[in-house]
């Protein structure tokens, strides 16, 4: 077939579906259809183009480059074409919703209001993606972005979200045994490279030196709480946004009254405010009301 011909409109929902949650059988769920199916569409949309857009694993499948490549444009395109007919030909039944955020927040704050959210705006089909690194946040299409560190490396237009306060944790036999802050240093304390405020912005505020300290770096904080429940050191919680995962690994505080703001905060990106579709919007305007109330509690 030739490849400057617009391919499938079908074989695109499909390719869109499957590359986001990177698996056959997830995209099949979300679109009601069976495996094979999908796997047959994506297979007709890699002959249309002459190239390979997934390789297949055993139980995964992977992006390609050119896969990488072309998702945003499909994802772009989709969205402009769901929003172009909801806004000649009434509204559509359900308008999809693109969010991505930090893992750490979508897990601790975003997963636990959703149905609030769904319930509030039944019209709007959420799909929340996460990330850990910087580069997830600069690759594929997002009506929104939550992010943690400096916003306008993201987007031109930001709000703040919410911020965070730093506390060492561990499993209970462990900070049963430190009852002075220079007892953190007879273990392993397990640090996020990815942020600023981490061990040493701790030190200083317990006026400790850190110089005998041992570091177990890890790359995010969900990491870390598991390693901490496992018992390989003590870990930083971040609240309010890995309250539920410090909570459900069992961990404590290790020095009972001890907490430091962080030096970071959320925030939730985007190109422009007034270029936003009404479901992001709304979006924007239930997570900001949400966020406010939390700090007025």
């Amino acid at each position: 077939m030739n490849a400057t011909r617009i391919p499938s409109l079908n074989w695109l929902r499909v390719f869109e579906a499957a590359a986001r949650t990177e698996s056959f059988a997830r995209a099949a769920a979300e679109l009601h259809m069976s495996a094979p199916a999908v796997s047959q569409q994506i297979r007709a949309l890699e002959d249309h183009l002459g190239t390979p857009l997934f390789t297949r694993h055993a139980h995964a499948v992977r992006l390609t480059e050119a896969g990488r490549a072309y998702l945003p444009s499909v994802q772009t395109s989709l969205v402009t074409l769901e929003s172009s007919t909801a806004g000649l030909f009434g509204r559509a039944r359900e308008e999809r919703l693109y969010v991505r955020s930090v893992l750490i927040f979508a897990q601790g704050v975003l997963a636990p209001l959703h149905r609030d959210f769904t319930e509030r705006h039944p019209d709007i089909a959420l799909n929340l993606t996460t990330g850990n690194a910087a580069g997830d946040f600069l690759q594929g299409f997002a009506d929104l972005q939550i992010i943690f560190g400096a916003p306008s490396a993201y987007g031109a237009a930001h709000d703040p979200v919410l911020d965070e306060v730093l506390y060492p944790v561990a499993r209970p036999d462990i900070a049963a045994g430190i009852t002075a802050p220079a007892d953190l240093l007879a273990h392993p304390l397990i640090e996020v490279a990815t942020h600023r405020a981490g061990w040493p912005h701790v030190f200083e505020n317990l006026k400790l030196l850190g110089e005998r300290a041992q570091f177990l770096m890890v790359d995010s904080t969900v990491m870390a709480t598991v390693m901490a429940a496992e018992g390989a050191g003590i870990a930083l919680a971040r609240a309010p946004a890995s309250d539920w995962a410090v909570r459900h690994a069992g961990l404590v505080p290790c020095l009972p009254g001890f907490r430091v703001a962080g030096l970071e905060s959320y925030h939730l990106v985007y190109p422009d405010r007034a270029s936003l579709r009404p479901p992001a919007r709304a979006f924007r305007t239930w997570l900001l009301d949400k966020m406010a109330a939390r700090r007025a509690m």
